[in-house]
């Protein structure tokens, strides 16, 4: 067996897996070291009141779709193929085939419970290389909220709000993405709307767009962070245009760098 973890910061980023409690957050990582090489841990409970944790903060990795458990208290890591790359000649496979045999993985390599196969899952005993999975799109219209746990639906429209930024700003995000989807839907679950990101992208792209040293900041990972309601309440700033520019006049242009009053921003 394997003798080191990796884990992703795509998912410990995220902003679902830092507003859990620090002994939930702990816990993961101790799942995840102590985990087989195929992410299977027999005995979660037992290591979760080894390291101090509890019960609810092992039913909360499971309620946010951190871990998986099954009825006999085997669980796996869901996210373990993203955040482990093991050569599969050195990979010791696990003892639990049963609850494996239960398994799906995603295009992403998450596994995924349940016995229906759709496009975007491939079967467990035939699944591709992690580095394979990544970069295509698992999102499906009627798949689970992995993120909130839900078995509902998620409604949240990702796509729309990606495919606004990538025809505004000429880029190519995905909106299948863990981090770009947490996101999204923290900020949704704000209070904000499809109407709202438009408006964020829009404000930002008109100021940026054309600043090389700004563009590579419209990326969903500083849109739609933090500073959001911020920047949906900007009124009236832009960034002139190279065009702008060259219609400006030579005092227009000291005004615009050194401010009417002459004094530099």
């Amino acid at each position: 067996m394997a003798q080191r973890r990796m884990f992703s910061k795509e998912i410990t980023t995220s902003d679902t897996f830092v507003d859990m409690p620090m002994s939930s957050q702990l816990l993961y990582f101790h799942l995840g070291m102590e985990a087989d090489d195929e992410g299977f841990i027999g005995n979660a409970k037992m290591l979760s009141r080894a390291y101090g944790a509890n019960s609810d903060d092992l039913s909360l990795l499971k309620a946010k779709g951190f871990i998986i458990m099954f009825e006999n208290g085997v669980s796996v890591v869901k996210d373990w193929n993203l955040n482990n790359k093991i050569r599969k000649d050195r990979i010791k496979p696990t003892i639990y085939r049963s609850e494996k045999s239960l398994l799906n993985v995603d295009v992403d390599g998450a596994y995924y419970l349940g016995n229906q196969m759709s496009t975007n899952v491939q079967p467990i005993d035939n699944q591709m290389s992690a580095q394979d999975r990544l970069g295509k799109d698992r999102l499906g219209k009627d798949r689970k909220d992995i993120l909130s746990g839900s078995d509902e639906p998620d409604h949240v429209p990702y796509k729309e709000i990606v495919d606004y930024l990538n025809e505004k700003a000429n880029t190519k995000y995905r909106s299948s993405g863990s981090k770009t989807k947490s996101l999204i839907k923290a900020r949704v679950n704000d209070g904000f709307d499809l109407d709202d990101f438009k408006k964020v992208i829009d404000t930002k792209t008109s100021q940026w767009l054309n600043d090389q040293k700004m563009k590579k900041f419209l990326r969903p990972e500083t849109l739609f962070g933090t500073k959001f309601e911020g920047y949906l309440n900007e009124v009236g700033i832009t960034q002139p245009t190279k065009k702008d520019y060259s219609q400006m006049t030579r005092e227009q242009k000291l005004i615009e760098v050194m401010g009417k009053d002459g004094v530099r921003f």
